[in-house]
C-alpha cells in the first residue's frame, strides 16, 4: 500500500458529556469513534469529525474570527479536507479511517455567528470512520492511502 503524506494534525478535540470542548495532546480511536466522547457509537458515518485548518481561514477571510474546535471537530489537521473523496483511506497516527461523508450544514454554526452555516456548508470538514483502531498524538502525519 501506497502512502501518500498529505498534511500534520494540529489539535484534537473531545466532546465531553458536560458539553464542554476538551482539547487533548493524545486520543485514542476505536469502531464506534471515541469512547470518552460524547458521540461514541451513536451514528456509524458520523464517528470522528475531521477539519481543516482552510475552514477556520475562510471564516476569518469573511470577518469572522474563530478559536480552533468551535466547529467541532474531533481532529483538525492542515490539509483542506474538501480535497479528499467519499471511501478513500487515510492513516493518521496508527488509526486508519475512511472517509463517510461530508459534514452537512449545522445550525449549531450560528449561535457562533448567523451566517456561518452557510459560509461553511461545503467546507466545515468531513467524517471519518474507523477502519483500524489506534492512537493519534498531536503532531502526526496524515497519510492518504493508495
Amino acid at each position: 500500500m501506497i502512502k501518500n503524506n498529505i498534511g500534520n494534525v494540529l489539535e484534537l478535540y473531545i466532546s465531553s458529556k458536560e458539553a464542554k470542548r476538551v482539547n487533548k495532546e493524545k486520543i485514542y480511536f476505536q469502531d464506534g469513534g471515541i469512547k470518552e466522547d460524547k458521540f461514541f457509537n451513536k451514528n456509524k458515518k458520523r464517528e470522528i469529525l475531521l477539519s481543516s485548518t482552510y475552514s477556520y481561514k475562510l471564516a476569518l477571510e469573511n470577518g469572522i474570527s474563530l478559536e480552533y474546535g468551535v466547529l467541532g471537530e474531533n481532529i483538525l489537521i492542515d490539509y483542506n479536507t474538501s480535497n479528499l473523496i467519499i471511501g478513500s483511506k487515510i492513516q493518521i497516527g496508527e488509526a486508519v479511517f475512511e472517509i463517510s461523508m461530508n459534514c452537512p450544514i449545522c445550525k449549531q454554526l450560528s449561535k457562533v455567528k448567523p451566517t456561518l452555516p452557510k459560509l461553511l456548508k461545503d467546507d466545515r470538514g468531513i467524517f471519518i470512520k474507523v477502519i483500524k483502531e489506534g492512537y493519534i498524538t498531536k503532531n502526526d502525519k496524515v497519510y492518504l492511502l493508495k
